[in-house]
């Protein structure tokens, strides 16, 4: 299977990081692109800017388009069941983040931290992307990613199958006064609204961490990197 990123800019952005592109498609004349792909030994396929719009399913490709390999997910059913017996589980839910950086780097400490997975919207949320690759510094390949149709639904199911949901907001109890010894799902919301409502009321828990400065919160995935070391860390304590 192959998925396409198009636009002048961002093609030209792949081609300059050597992402794993494995055709490049014109339909216009691009000279500066077309050295590009000559030095990174990748495919020019010629079309026409209707072919084009089929292809990328939008009009705004500006008449070029990169083909790359879609990067492999699962089914929330194969990631509850790749957790060993024995052991608590931690999966994140990403509750509609949109910035690539912030799931990129969510990804990169979930692997840090040996967590189960990371699930997230398969609409109006960022994805797997070549930027998200990037930024997960190989942790795209090595962490689980699910993408659902209805987060609301996934956690239902999880909480059937034995996992907690510990929801992080703002007037949450102390993220250090839980334990977290069971199965932990993890929900990090959106950067500028939170976890939704729907989602809040089906936590079991929800958690702050305490902001004593002057700043009001924190990056997402800065957020989600001090909660999934404090699991660890309560998990796995020295000594």
């Amino acid at each position: 299977m192959s998925q396409y990123f198009y636009g002048k800019n961002v093609v030209r952005q792949l081609l300059e990081d050597h992402a794993e592109v494995r055709m490049v498609w014109l339909a216009v004349n691009d000279r500066q692109l077309e050295s590009l792909c000559e030095r990174n030994h990748v495919k020019i396929r010629r079309t026409d800017k209707k072919y084009m719009t089929k292809l990328t399913g939008s009009d705004r490709h500006q008449g070029v388009a990169a083909e790359m390999p879609d990067y492999r997910t699962y089914s929330l059913e194969e990631m509850m069941n790749s957790v060993p017996k024995g052991k608590n589980g931690l999966i994140i839910l990403l509750d509609q983040l949109e910035d690539p950086h912030n799931l990129g780097a969510i990804l990169r400490t979930a692997d840090a931290v040996g967590a189960d997975g990371v699930i997230f919207k398969k609409t109006h949320a960022v994805g797997l992307t070549p930027t998200v690759a990037k930024v997960s510094a190989g942790a795209i390949d090595t962490v689980k990613c699910c993408a659902v149709t209805n987060l609301s639904r996934a956690l239902e199911t999880l909480q059937k199958n034995g996992w907690w949901a510990v929801g992080t907001d703002m007037d949450g109890q102390d993220y250090r006064t839980l334990n977290y010894d069971f199965n932990t799902v993890l929900v990090i919301g959106n950067e500028g609204d939170g976890i939704s409502r729907l989602i809040r009321e089906k936590c079991d828990y929800v958690i702050s961490l305490p902001m004593v400065g002057k700043i009001e919160s924190l990056n997402a995935s800065v957020s989600a990197g001090i909660l999934m070391y404090q699991i660890f860390s309560t998990r796995h304590p020295l000594g």
